[in-house]
């Protein structure tokens, strides 16, 4: 399809990033990287950002499609998604209900547990009413060492590892700073891996696994964005049928949350036994230089540039207004 034929197909494109979230940084650069790879692609691509442009602003843009490279709140949790229903703007990634669920990870494992899916073990607390015997007696029925995370951020944003009960209040503390609940989890040794899925329903599809080997075993948002220490490989090396099931369990975690467009599903493989457990859900992931879906892409022969131009055309509203309507 040539330059012409794409700027045809998808009218005038907005990409909405940076935001008012913690993770305004990464969104900068994941829709600096977006916006030049619609336009090389020949698309009417233009930056919107979101954290300094009102409603009314991308309204008057008058976009016929967005392309949402926004993270945490405000972007990626359903709120962008309901204002951009109303405007009747065709949108990326999955819809309201779906992104409010994925960014709150204690309800995304919630909905897991229902559909039999293996998750690991937690407790959710009050950031600012949790005694601290309730906090040591849950750790000590969930083990140590524990992770505590605040379940509305990303970008191992408010994460902090637990390795001993001394550690406890100090790690709750830096989660409460973030999130008006903490959660605790489970912690599984093992391998730390990323599927992405693209699609919706019955068409979705994983693709290739990337498996992250990260200084120390300390996946942070450091060794996330901007260290070269960290390994990704791609292809992960597991067998096939292990693939597979993971992969399968990807879609299958994708699709109980009720998610369309694209995702990053991330797990860790237990080492005693490669049992795999789903962590969370990330219903716009990165796609910066160190991203990983663009990485899993690549090894499935998708360029950056195609996979951009891909998930852009699967932008859509989940409510079909009527053609009938009118205002009185």
């Amino acid at each position: 399809m040539g330059k012409q034929d794409m700027s045809r197909e998808f009218g005038k494109v907005g990409v909405l990033y940076g935001g008012r979230s913690a993770e305004r940084e990464v969104s900068l650069m994941s829709g600096a990287g977006v916006l030049q790879a619609l336009r090389n692609q020949g698309v009417d691509a233009h930056g919107f950002d979101t954290g300094l442009c009102s409603l009314s602003e991308l309204a008057a843009e008058k976009f016929d499609r967005v392309f949402i490279a926004l993270h945490g709140r405000y972007g990626e949790d359903g709120s962008l998604q309901g204002a951009l229903e109303q405007l009747g703007i065709p949108y990326t990634g999955s819809g309201v209900m779906a992104s409010a669920i994925a960014m709150d990870k204690v309800m995304t494992k919630r909905i897991w547990l229902s559909h039999g899916l293996p998750t690991p073990r937690f407790a959710a607390f009050d950031a600012q009413a949790t005694p601290a015997e309730e906090l040591h007696r849950t750790a000590s029925e969930l083990g140590l060492p524990l992770m505590l995370k605040a379940p509305h951020e990303g970008s191992t944003i408010g994460i902090s590892k637990v390795n001993s009960a001394a550690d406890l209040e100090a790690g709750f503390a830096l989660c409460a700073k973030y999130d008006e609940v903490v959660l605790a989890e489970e912690f599984i040794s093992g391998r730390e891996l990323t599927v992405p899925v693209l699609g919706k329903g019955r068409t979705a599809r994983a693709l290739p696994i990337v498996e992250i080997r990260a200084p120390q075993g300390n996946y942070d948002y450091q060794n996330k964005y901007f260290s070269d220490d960290t390994q990704y490989l791609c292809p992960a090396p597991l067998d096939v049928e292990l693939t597979q099931t993971i992969q399968a369990l990807a879609v299958r975690a994708f699709n109980a949350v009720g998610c369309s467009g694209w995702a990053r599903v991330d797990f860790m493989l237990r080492a005693t036994d490669n049992a795999p457990y789903l962590l969370e859900l990330n219903s716009s992931p990165g796609m910066t230089g160190h991203s990983l879906v663009p990485m899993s892409a690549k090894a499935s022969g998708v360029s950056y540039e195609e996979l951009c131009v891909e998930i852009l055309r699967s932008a859509a509203l989940e409510l079909h207004q009527s053609q009938d309507w009118k205002p009185e």
